[in-house]
């Protein structure tokens, strides 16, 4: 009976093992992690087009996850986006003439921001404003693009 009861104590330890670790593969894919601290600093860009780009979504650097999209806003002056991103604290030399781009990933289509640096000797440093973006690609927009231009070939 003791032996029966043994292996049902380690059967549940197993399955609240699994329960935890499902939990934080979901946290993961759905980009709800746990943040180890706001260390890092502020950049500013700002878009024409932000897309479906959302708040926690990354920011990249040759394909390396060096921080994280803070806030988006818009701003009534000059009709755009401006984004706010978190760089790590590590990453401290991202040349000033660094472009953003907003990209897609995935199949599900999720945006984030790659950052191409540039060759310039001086640093971005907190609070700085990356001056070269460029807009997401709207799908909508290429497809109208497209057949406005068949349209018009055609006759």
């Amino acid at each position: 009976m003791g032996k029966r009861r043994n292996i049902e104590v380690l059967v549940g330890a197993f399955m609240v093992l699994g329960l935890v670790a499902l939990f934080f593969l979901a946290m993961e894919v759905s980009n709800l992690t746990l943040d180890r601290g706001a260390e890092g600093y502020r950049l500013t860009a700002r878009f024409a087009n932000v897309g479906s780009l959302k708040v926690r979504a990354p920011v990249t650097m040759a394909g390396v996850r060096i921080g994280r999209v803070e806030s988006i806003r818009f701003d009534k002056a000059t009709y755009e986006a401006v984004v706010t991103l978190r760089v790590d604290a590590v990453i401290d030399t991202i040349p000033e003439d660094t472009f953003a781009n907003i990209f897609t990933s995935g199949l599900l289509g999720e945006q984030y921001i790659g950052l191409d640096p540039g060759g310039s000797q001086y640093y971005l440093g907190d609070g700085d404003v990356i001056a070269n973006t460029q807009s997401a690609l709207v799908l909508e927009q290429m497809i109208g693009q497209f057949l406005f231009s068949k349209a018009g070939e055609s006759g």
